[in-house]
């Protein structure tokens, strides 16, 4: 009965070290902002539009600080907050990082 209660507990041991978990990465570019500091964006979660193919609904993160959703339109070089203001892209913002990492800058 000893050995059983063994094999038990080394089972429950190793089943949590056998679940795979999810990579949780995000893409990070440190730029200069207009400002003139050196500022890190990191790309949190992104969809791209399935209506329309130059427009990215993603969460990003400027040093450490996550930003609500919104929707980054890179033909219009334009981002729609969650509240509907439409604002032009802050010079090497958020942005111009996601136009031009994922090349769908069109002009």
């Amino acid at each position: 009965m000893s050995r059983i209660k063994y094999i038990i507990f080394v089972l429950l041991l190793i089943l949590p070290l056998s679940m795979m978990h999810p990579a949780f990465a995000s893409v990070c570019r440190n730029y200069d902002f207009y400002d003139g500091l050196r500022h890190q964006i990191c790309i949190l979660s992104i969809n791209r539009s399935a209506k329309n193919y130059w427009e990215y609904r993603a969460t990003v993160s400027v040093d450490g600080r996550k930003r609500p959703t919104e929707v980054y339109n890179c033909h219009e070089r334009a981002k729609v907050q969650q509240a509907g203001t439409v604002l032009p892209f802050e010079q090497k913002g958020p942005g111009e990082m996601i136009c031009s990492f994922f090349n769908s800058s069109r002009r």
